[in-house]
């Protein structure tokens, strides 16, 4: 018995057609610029979390890992972003200070990846942006053993209710196993859809204080 296909059809050459010819956007020189510059666009496009990003780690025996995280904080000096210290990525991170960064903007059809060493935050960065966080996700963070067994939906809500108890109504400090990461990229290569699948790509890899650029075929 046969059984009908999940995967979608490759387009029709009718489809390829009409697909939007986006013109130049690879409009500036310096690539975090030009990330901030399709990121305001995403933000204005995107349903929701422009600022999601799949974070790429490897465990301690070289396999692989990758999750979805956001993006929290953008410089010069790279791309930060906060988790407990003890997950998966968290222990990943500590064990193997690399890593790679992905954003796919469907509503605009483009994307950035980043790869380069990471490095912890700076502890007051960690506490000035913990004090941004709801009560409730503070809290939450001082409950969940993140990425370890867990019995059961209740036993959660237990963890919780003991962090609620215990700070009641007065301030929710950051917990000393939450913490942030800043990945300094050593190469940013830019993706944008072109019809037939004839995509731009650009390149850009770190060189001492400045940057080489390079176009891939697609």
């Amino acid at each position: 018995m046969s059984r009908k296909s999940v995967i979608p059809p490759s387009p029709s050459a009718e489809a390829y057609g009409i697909d939007e010819d986006q013109g130049d956007v690879f409009t500036k020189d310096d690539p975090l610029s030009l990330f901030l510059e399709w990121f305001d666009l995403a933000k204005k496009k995107e349903p929701n979390d422009a600022n999601a990003m799949a974070l790429a780690t490897v465990d301690e025996t070289g396999l692989p890992n990758v999750r979805m995280v956001l993006l929290k904080d953008i410089d010069a000096t790279g791309l930060a972003f906060f988790t407990n210290l003890e997950s998966a990525k968290g222990r990943e991170l500590l064990g193997n200070p690399k890593a790679a960064l992905c954003f796919h903007w469907k509503s605009i059809r483009r994307a950035v990846r980043f790869r380069g060493a990471v490095a912890p935050v700076a502890a007051q960065d960690a506490d000035a942006y913990f004090a941004t966080r709801a009560r409730d996700a503070q809290i939450g963070a001082w409950a969940s053993a993140q990425s370890r067994p867990m019995e059961g939906r209740f036993a959660l809500e237990k963890e919780i209710a003991k962090a609620a108890a215990r700070f009641g109504l007065g301030k929710v400090p950051r917990p000393p196993h939450w913490s942030g990461f800043r990945l300094s990229p050593i190469e940013i290569e830019f993706w944008v859809n072109r019809p037939f699948r004839l995509h731009d790509r650009l390149q850009f890899r770190r060189v001492g204080d400045g940057w080489a650029r390079s176009r891939l075929y697609p």
